[in-house]
């Protein structure tokens, strides 16, 4: 997939936990197992709104494009 959600590297940079981080921005630890793996088909413009208020970051900080050859 040529969209890379690098939400891992977000939340090690913000020193906090996959756990605490769910509850914050209300959804599921599976779910937000699934968005850090990129098994991810889609993101919630809400959710996203909720990740980037909580990291204090903007999407392009956790969002890249990789071009498939």
């Amino acid at each position: 997939m040529p969209i890379i959600i690098n939400l891992d590297v977000m939340l090690s940079k913000r020193k906090v936990s996959s756990l605490e981080f769910s509850q914050k921005i209300g959804i599921t630890p599976a779910n937000l197992s699934i968005l850090k793996t990129g098994k991810a088909k889609a993101i919630r413009i809400s959710t996203l709104e909720a990740i980037c208020r909580e990291l204090e970051c903007q999407p392009g900080d956790i969002l890249e494009y990789i071009k498939c050859e």
